[in-house]
């Protein structure tokens, strides 16, 4: 994928969760929560300060992150859906 974000915005993908839950019962589509965790799939290169100086990104690509449920603008990428979020809207770092 050729995309690169600008400033310290981050592109992520949306890790699905699992489809079934205890029990064997299958969740609809339309029942589904959206997932809060996702992978950094590219970012940029960060915003700069108050002196003109670049503040490096905390995130990586391949990163995998928590993010809110309705936080970013959803974007259809080589018909794959994103999320392009700013930085600071990413909650945690999963390690």
């Amino acid at each position: 994928m050729n995309i690169t974000p600008l400033y310290d915005r981050v592109v992520l993908k949306r890790v699905e969760a699992a489809e079934t839950v205890k029990g064997g019962i299958i969740i609809p589509d339309t029942a589904k929560e959206k997932p809060m965790e996702a992978e950094v799939v590219a970012v940029g290169e960060g915003k700069f300060d108050d002196n003109g100086k670049r503040i490096p990104m905390s995130v990586k690509a391949g990163d995998r992150v928590l993010i809110g449920k309705y936080s970013g603008t959803e974007v259809k990428i080589n018909d794959i859906d994103h999320v392009i979020v700013r930085e600071d809207e990413v909650l945690a770092i999963v390690k």
